[in-house]
């Protein structure tokens, strides 16, 4: 308490100070004010030192056992110093994320809406002297969502919490009543038939209700024991019930988005107005909200709270009847494209230092999470670097990949149309996995590079530092998941960094609920301040580029073969999502 009052009060004494010194006041050398001569003013470094330092006093304790990389002395750089104040003084990460989330919205592939994010990606980096352009590498299936209204209007009247999923076709600008029915539990061929019959005009309740929208948690910290037991025994009946009712629907042939469009196909042919489910992701109200062009009736996500009300209803014989009106538009292939930003290195500009972050969305709130808050990591990182490193040696280019959601194909199509980038990476940083602190760098399968990272941040100050852990090179290159995996399979040294979860699985990801209430700011400040720094250290490393010995082992620790990299899908038809 004592050392955290003694810094209030030297910063509440130096702020004013230096500021008088930097506007000439308090008579200065040689100054009329009659006093004895003044020190001259402090230079920018000074005063992003002194800063630095009260801040550390500040801060948090530094963990018990720190990595052998986490400083314990101030950093001496005075161009990490400069990034340091750019980015937690003058940072505009939290202003710019409330732009792209609540202003610019959900970027789903392809949409008017990414084509909109790009527009103001691209003239935020014209705004700072940043270099932008459009990377088209092919085209996809555009769709524009209107409003969703669902109703429940029989046996009484209730608002229901829903929306339609991606690229679901709408009801054609009007309200649509019908009745609500569950799959049939007949799944002969001839109980199918049966029921197909009886489907027109009705909309279709086609997966399990959950038996509680309780989270898990509390379950687990209030219900007894054989409470539990109970009713996972009983969901589990439930659901296999519902998947061979489902699986009887579709008839034989792949799962996934071909069983989807088989069950919607039949339902469509028999008359149904369109369909209803519940991805419920384990809190109540919050649900993943997905979507695929291989829909081709209307489609929407209840909460688990209301899918539970119809479904009850349509399985006791309690006659529901919706109305729904929704609005979508398809407007056809156009063209799809990475948003790239570069600030050009100035003696080795064929040397690439790559930030990376995908840029599309799903569309159940604004993305922020996934993956808005890694786009605005690198874009701020950007800004920062122009400001305080504008000529750095190596070049540094930023990717806001489009089309991770279908399968990494943006970043996929970027390593395969430009080669010559590839084959100059020196480093590159990727983000992708939510709000909080980066807490782990993994340098994927190249060996040696686990301690070129860790010589990077021994220079970077610890405050940042002292959450990171620097993982094993690992056995082979990252198979998905995020876009550095498209760089590492082409052997070019993109890491990935690991953020701290902040239940993001469960509360933002894919979700209703992503949206700019979730964000962490001073994590953001931090990630974009982090990232600024390395791609500073690893522009000015000595070492021309790295030929890190890129390896692949089996579960007996022999050499394999590398893989063969997934190619790009760079038009909709040709998805199988």
């Amino acid at each position: 308490m004592k050392r955290t009052f003694v810094a209030l009060v030297l910063l509440a004494l130096l702020i004013p100070a230096v500021s008088s010194a930097q506007r000439g006041g308090g008579g200065g050398r040689g100054g009329r004010g009659g006093g004895p001569p003044q020190a001259p003013p402090l230079t920018a470094e000074e005063i992003a030192r002194l800063r630095y330092e009260l801040l550390q006093v500040l801060g948090a304790p530094a963990p018990t056992a720190p990595q052998p990389y986490v400083r314990t002395t101030p950093p001496t750089d005075p161009v990490i110093l400069r990034m340091w104040e750019e980015g937690w003084t003058n940072g505009q990460a939290a202003k710019l994320i409330q732009v792209l989330t609540d202003s610019v919205g959900s970027r789903l592939t392809g949409s008017p809406g990414a084509e909109k994010a790009s527009a103001w990606v691209m003239k935020m980096y014209d705004s700072w002297g940043i270099s932008a352009r459009k990377h088209q590498y092919g085209t996809w299936n555009s769709y524009s969502r209107g409003i969703t209204h669902i109703d429940l209007i029989e046996p009484r009247v209730r608002t229901l919490e829903g929306m339609m999923l991606s690229w679901s076709p709408g009801t054609g600008g009007r309200a649509i009543e019908g009745a609500a029915v569950t799959l049939p539990g007949d799944t002969t061929s001839a109980g199918v038939t049966r029921w197909l019959g009886s489907v027109r005009g009705k909309w279709v309740l086609t997966g399990a209700a959950r038996i509680s929208c309780r989270s898990p948690a509390q379950w687990q910290e209030f219900g007894l024991p054989e409470s539990r037991a109970s009713m996972a025994a009983q969901w589990s009946v439930d659901s296999a019930a519902v998947a061979a009712r489902v699986r009887a629907m579709a008839g034989a042939g792949p799962g996934g988005a071909a069983a989807t469009a088989r069950l919607q196909t039949r339902l469509k042919e028999a008359g149904a107005l369109g369909v209803l489910a519940s991805n419920w992701s384990n809190y109540p109200g919050i649900d993943k909200i997905f979507g695929s062009p291989s829909q081709v009736l209307p489609t929407f996500d209840l909460s688990c709270e209301d899918y539970g009300l119809v479904y009850r209803l349509a399985e006791n014989n309690q006659g529901p009847k919706l109305r729904i009106n929704a609005d979508a538009e398809f407007l056809g292939e156009k063209p799809v494209w990475n948003t790239i930003a570069e600030i050009k290195g100035s003696s080795k500009p064929n040397e690439y230092i790559i930030l990376s972050a995908h840029f599309d969305s799903w569309e159940g709130h604004s993305g922020l999470t996934d993956n808005g808050t890694g786009t605005m990591v690198m874009m701020e990182a950007m800004r920062i670097l122009k400001k305080t490193y504008p000529n750095p040696k190596r070049t540094i280019l930023v990717g806001h990949w489009m089309g991770e959601e279908q399968g990494l194909n943006g970043s996929r199509a970027f390593v395969e149309d430009n080669p010559q980038i590839v084959a100059g990476v020196v480093a590159g940083f990727n983000q992708d996995n939510g709000t909080g602190r980066v807490q782990n760098v993994g340098p994927g399968p190249f060996f040696g590079m686990d301690d070129v990272v860790k010589q990077y941040l021994s220079a970077l100050p610890s405050q940042i530092t002292r959450h990171i852990n620097v993982g094993n090179p690992s056995s082979g290159p990252g198979t998905g998941g995020s876009d550095h995996a498209s760089w590492q399979c082409a052997k070019a040294p993109v890491m990935s960094l690991g953020a701290l979860s902040w239940d993001y699985s469960n509360t933002t990801w894919h979700t209703n609920r992503d949206s700019y209430d979730k964000v962490v700011v001073d994590d953001l400040k931090n990630n974009a301040t982090l990232v600024a720094m390395l791609a500073y250290m690893a522009s000015e490393d000595p070492q021309s580029v790295p030929k890190y010995f890129p390896t692949i082992r089996n579960q007996q620790g022999e050499l394999s073969a590398w893989p063969d990299c997934p190619k790009s899908t760079r038009k909709s038809p040709d998805s199988n999502r």
